[in-house]
This record gives structure tokens, sequence and C-alpha cells, in this order.
């Protein structure tokens, strides 16, 4: 049997293979609202053969955005929108996780309410553009954060924990990967601080682990993931000494029992899996690169518990079937992953439909 078809505990939920399908941004929101697109239900459904969806990111506040066009969880609106999604998944017998993704200063003005500036632990600007509805904009030198207004923050992913389970997510995964909030608080490079939430990587991890604790309080660490990206550098990032801080953080995260812990591959010539796994006694989902081999060996060898793949499922919504029959694979359309519309969306054709 191979190692991908086998089923694996995460949390309270059984998945029925080992195949993800990865957190992916695809632009398909209503801009004004937050509320994922009718499309969207299609979207997810057409890949519920996967053990598991991990749906977007998804801004848990309206001060979380950080790109145009991406779905929220804090109304009802939003709340009603999603539950569209997760009926049609369930529908088809899967299961599926919402991101909670919190930008931080991977936002621009615009985007924000009544033209706020972005919020970060310190007033560092990201080095580069953000995407608007005018096009392409210089990041601006977000707020720093009063140590006053941090358990605010904490709370709205209380809240979003709250509307995700309303919504019918069946858990709830923390995005503290890819340069966003989480992660700025956890990079030297992206904190500077002196109170509690700076200096040391105890302080710098503390707003990540209040942060869980909070969405543990909501939907039990049984049902509560994180996603890291070690070293990835994306949106400007930087640590003086990552592998020290991400051991630390292996560790705090392995004391609160999560469901899993979502590990994505960089360019690092660190392996942070060998690092980070004897610290995490839980399951261990990994992404970044893979393909059907690859992925196999990973599990059969023990190296991870179950592979998450981005693109190769944005491209193929029967990715289990096609692996299974060794088919050939559609090609992602990159001009199309954050476009608006039915187009690279929801018209990549199953095996059945090229035959």
């Amino acid at each position: 049997m191979n190692a991908l078809n086998e089923t694996v505990r995460i949390g309270r939920h059984t998945l029925r293979n080992r195949l993800v399908m990865a957190p992916m941004t695809r632009s398909r929101a209503d801009d004004a609202t937050g509320v994922p697109s009718a499309l969207a239900a299609q979207y997810y459904a057409q890949r519920a053969d996967a053990g598991l969806i991990i749906a977007e990111g998804t801004f848990p506040s309206p001060m979380g955005k950080g790109y145009v066009r991406t779905p929220g969880i804090h109304s009802a609106a939003q709340i009603d929108g999603w539950k569209r999604v997760t009926d049609a998944v369930h529908a088809r017998g899967g299961l599926i996780f919402v991101q909670l993704m919190h930008t931080g200063r991977i936002s621009h003005p615009s985007l924000l309410p009544n033209g706020a500036t972005p919020v970060a632990p310190s007033a560092i600007a990201a080095v580069g553009q953000v995407y608007t509805a005018t096009g392409p904009q210089d990041f601006v030198v977000p707020r720093a954060l009063e140590t006053g207004e941090i358990a605010g923050i904490v709370d709205e992913y209380r809240r979003a924990t709250r509307h995700a389970l309303q919504a019918g997510f069946d858990g709830v995964e923390l995005h503290a990967a890819s340069g966003y909030l989480p992660e700025q608080f956890l990079s030297s490079g992206t904190n500077r601080r002196t109170d509690r939430y700076g200096g040391s990587p105890e302080n710098r991890a503390r707003f990540i682990v209040e942060v869980l604790n909070a969405m543990i309080d909501e939907a039990g660490s049984d049902r509560t993931g994180i996603k890291i990206s070690p070293e990835m550098g994306f949106n400007s990032v930087t640590d003086a000494a990552p592998q020290e801080t991400y051991q630390y953080l292996a560790q705090r995260l392995g004391m609160l029992k999560l469901a899993y812990l979502h590990l994505v591959r960089t360019g690092s010539a660190f392996d942070y899996r060998a690092l980070l796994r004897p610290l995490f006694d839980g399951t261990l989902l990994l992404g970044g690169g893979l393909d059907r081999d690859s992925a196999a060996s990973l599990i059969a060898q023990r190296g991870a518990d179950a592979a998450v793949f981005g693109s190769l499922y944005l491209a193929n919504p029967d990715l289990l079937q096609r692996f299974a029959a060794g088919a050939p694979l559609n090609a992602p359309e990159r001009d199309t992953f954050y476009s608006d519309g039915p187009q690279g969306y929801v018209d990549y054709p199953a095996l059945e439909q090229t035959r």
C-alpha cells in the first residue's frame, strides 16, 4: 500500500489519506466585504478528496487584511460565506481547517479601515511592495503596537476561532510563517521591543504562545495547528539566530499538544525537520517542493506524517487519483493564481475529462 494512501490521526480527526492541500491565497473574495465568493465552495469541494484541506489565509479582524480580495472571518456575512464552503466539503466527506492570517506590517493603509497604518511589533518597514486595488505600493512604516494593545489582538484570534467553528470548520491553523504578524514578533530582525514581547527567544515567542492558547480555549488543542517556515525570508523577515529561536518555539509548541505542526521547507541549507521533529511530539505536516515519490518516501521513512501540496493541488483537483494512477498532472497557470473569476480557479480538468 502506498504510504500516501494510509490513514493518519491529526488531533481528534482521522484523515483518510496523507495528502494535505496547502493554504493558498487565491484573491477571489469580495474585496469590500471579505466574504468568500460563490465559487469558493466549488473550488474547495473539487479538492475534498484530500485527507485535509487547509483553507487560504483568512484575516481575523479588519486590521489583519493584507491583500486585495482576501476573505475574513470576523463578520456574520463572512461566517455565512464560509459555511457554504464547509458544507460543500463535508458533503463530499472531506475535512477542512481554516488558516488565520494577520499580516501585520505586510499591508497598506488603502486595505485597512479608515486608512489606518498597519501594525507590527516594531516600527520597521518591510522591503518591497504590496499589491493594492490601484496597483503595487511601497510598504509603509508600521505603527509599533503598545504593550496594552496586544491582548486585544490575541482576543481577535480567539473570536476568529469561535467564528471558524460556527462556520463549520473542523479546526484552525495559526499562520506563523511568511513574514506575517506572528513571525514578525518571533524574529529578531522585525522585533526590537524592550518589553515582555521582545529580546529573548522566550519573549519573542510569547505572542505566538498567547495566540495559540486563545485558539485552544475555543477549539481545543486537538483542533488547533500552526504553520512555520524557518529562514524562508519572505517579506524580508530575518532572525539573528533562527535555529535557537525555532528550537525554543518547538519546545513550547510540544507542551501545547497541538493537532499538528505544519513545517514548510525553505531554501535553507539547515535541516529544520531534523531539529524540530524530536522536540514536537505530535503530527508533523511537511510541505515545500514535494512530488508523489518524494512525499511517499518521506512518509514511509517517518520523516513526516503527512505531505502538503500547494500548486499541485491548485491545478489538480483530483491529485489523489492522479497520484494513484501515475497519471500526468495539469500544469499550474501562474498568471491566474490571484486573478478574479473562475479561470485558473475551478476550471482545471479532472482526469476523466482529459481522456
